[in-house]
């Protein structure tokens, strides 16, 4: 028993060095293709921390969304058109999730698509959103949803301006509004 417990001990020992030396090299070495691969590397780490998924209880996520966020993102409900808070926003910022909070839309690509609910021709990033067939209510559509923490956000159409040609419908009550500053 006590053989055993030497031998963990000894191999934990070595796996901490190991990793202190490999750590180190990493940031001691020289020239800035090195600095630039170890940056590319954290840059690739903090992105997948980023788009780690969420995953709440219906009982979490009631806790801290609204009755209406709660029945657009969670239930796929839509809101009313013309009702939504941001359908005519014109100010400059990030449209994010409602649920999580990752970041979803500039205000750059949103545009005024005559529908009622807020409109654009692109997500922030393509991994920002997920796709998903929709054939309620007897109509073949296009579900959008928040890629980390699945909420439905809305539908895209391929009636949208240039240079995508896709209007992304999305429900106010599924998106939360980051200002720019100035």
């Amino acid at each position: 028993m006590k053989l055993t417990s030497v031998l963990a001990l000894s191999l934990l020992t070595f796996l901490f060095i190991a990793c202190g030396k490999l750590s180190a090299s990493v940031t001691v070495e020289e020239g800035n293709a090195n600095v630039e691969g170890a940056q590319a590397k954290a840059d690739k780490s903090a992105k997948k921390e980023k788009k780690m998924k969420v995953v709440k209880t219906d009982e979490e996520w009631k806790q801290i969304l609204s009755p209406e966020e709660y029945y657009v993102t969670r239930e796929h409900g839509t809101e009313r058109a013309f009702t939504g808070k941001y359908w005519d926003n014109h100010e400059k910022g990030t449209y994010v999730c409602a649920a999580c909070g990752q970041e979803l839309f500039e205000s750059d690509t949103k545009f005024d698509s005559g529908t009622g609910w807020p409109s654009f021709y692109k997500p922030v990033e393509k991994d920002a959103v997920d796709e998903k067939r929709d054939t309620t209510y007897g109509m073949v559509r296009t579900e959008v949803l928040c890629s980390r923490c699945d909420s439905h956000l809305g539908h895209v159409f391929d009636d949208g301006p240039k240079p995508t040609g896709l209007r992304y419908c999305m429900n106010s009550a599924a998106l939360k509004f980051v200002k720019r500053e100035k």
